[in-house]
């Protein structure tokens, strides 16, 4: 297979192919969460469930007394790539062409000097993330091979999404369809590992405040 063989193919076949499992895999894992079903409670609701459910995502969204200075690269590092992340992916010029292409849906991106600095910025956050596990003890023994890996696939995307911006390392042409082949493996995997928390992790966390208001624990 030729380069422009290859890259035809990962912008049609392959991302169509990933696209469509990643949406059958976020609908069946959904669909499980939510089928789950449970007992309704009959007892009166000691505080607005609503409310402390919302006062849980806020609250568990902040690191607890004492574990920002106890474990900082945990906290800065684990924030400062999940919102790099969103902003690379969400905000740079072609990959909201992308998205229009595939939705309909369109808003403002952001200047590409400032993308690919938090690109830069991500990548060391997510570097520095994985020497903290790698070099404490408790986090590497407590690591599975799932970490590791889906380690490797959330960073993997970006790491060659800047070197084809800044036209690094392989022709163009080749850096740009490896590129979305990583982000192809992403997209298959994410349904199925612990990266599905990005549609769960705020939802789990209102259910959880919701559920302690109404029985009145405090939240």
């Amino acid at each position: 297979m030729s380069e422009m063989q290859f890259l035809t193919w990962v912008r049609g076949q392959g991302l169509d192919l990933a696209v469509g499992i990643f949406l059958l895999g976020v609908f069946w894992r959904l669909l499980e969460i939510y089928g789950l079903g449970r007992k309704k409670d009959l007892s009166a609701p000691r505080h607005n469930p609503g409310a402390s459910g919302l006062h849980t995502v806020f609250r568990r969204s902040l690191p607890t007394e004492g574990m920002l200075k106890t474990s900082p690269v945990s906290y800065v590092g684990g924030y400062a790539f999940h919102i790099g992340l969103f902003v690379v992916v969400f905000l740079f010029a072609p990959h909201i062409k992308l998205i229009q292409s595939l939705t309909g849906l369109s808003w403002p991106a952001l200047p590409s000097q400032f993308i690919d600095l938090v690109a830069v910025m991500t990548i060391a956050a997510l570097v520095v993330v994985l020497a903290d596990r790698i070099n404490r003890k408790v986090k590497r023994f407590l690591s599975t091979f799932e970490d590791w890996f889906t380690w490797v696939i959330t960073f993997l995307p970006v790491l060659s999404g800047w070197l084809t911006v800044r036209h690094l390392l392989l022709p163009y042409p080749t850096m740009l369809a490896l590129h979305i082949l990583t982000v192809e493996i992403l997209l298959i995997f994410l349904p199925f590992t612990k990266l599905f928390h990005a549609f769960t992790v705020f939802g789990s966390r209102w259910f959880n405040g919701a559920v302690n208001g109404h029985k009145g624990v405090p939240v």
